[in-house]
């Protein structure tokens, strides 16, 4: 007999934003950022609202512009769409995603004193580090920035 048991599916929830800005679908961010059911549903709730609130303060201007515009959402902006959704919205999500990654990678690290367990830790603050590009590059995106400052030294 087997000491293995598994463990139900986290029950759904959805992180309600302002209403210009989608609504987060948790269980859809779990998925799609392979986040482990060790890091409980709480936890999850809190790392993505503190990722709502630093992207849509950092994109305030751009909502205020677009609404000025007339457009009351971010699916109502013109865009293209892919997968019948608009990009502008892919692209949030994946901004609010990272940035909430970034943040279960640096909270849930492994602790270890051996040398596996100190790369695993190396590893995982890569992990961290490469989340936080991931949604700096995307908010560039809806900015219409590019990704890339150079400066003449």
């Amino acid at each position: 007999m087997s000491g293995f048991v598994a463990s139900a599916p986290a029950p759904a929830f959805t992180l309600t934003n302002d209403g210009f800005w989608p609504d987060i679908d948790a269980n859809h961010l779990r998925e799609r950022q392979r986040i482990g059911g060790n890091v409980s549903n709480a936890r999850l709730e809190e790392a993505a609202v503190a990722a709502m609130i630093s992207v849509n303060r950092e994109l305030r201007p751009l909502k205020l512009r677009y609404m000025a515009h007339g457009h009351e959402t971010l699916k109502d902006v013109p865009a293209e769409k892919i997968q019948a959704e608009s990009e502008l919205v892919h692209t949030y999500r994946r901004a609010i995603y990272s940035t909430a990654s970034a943040e279960v990678a640096e909270r849930y690290r492994t602790y270890s004193a051996t040398n596996s367990g100190a790369a695993k830790g190396e590893e995982e603050e890569q992990s961290a580090d490469d989340y936080r590009r991931d949604a700096r590059f995307a908010i560039r995106d809806l900015l219409g920035i590019s990704r890339t400052t150079v400066e003449l030294l």
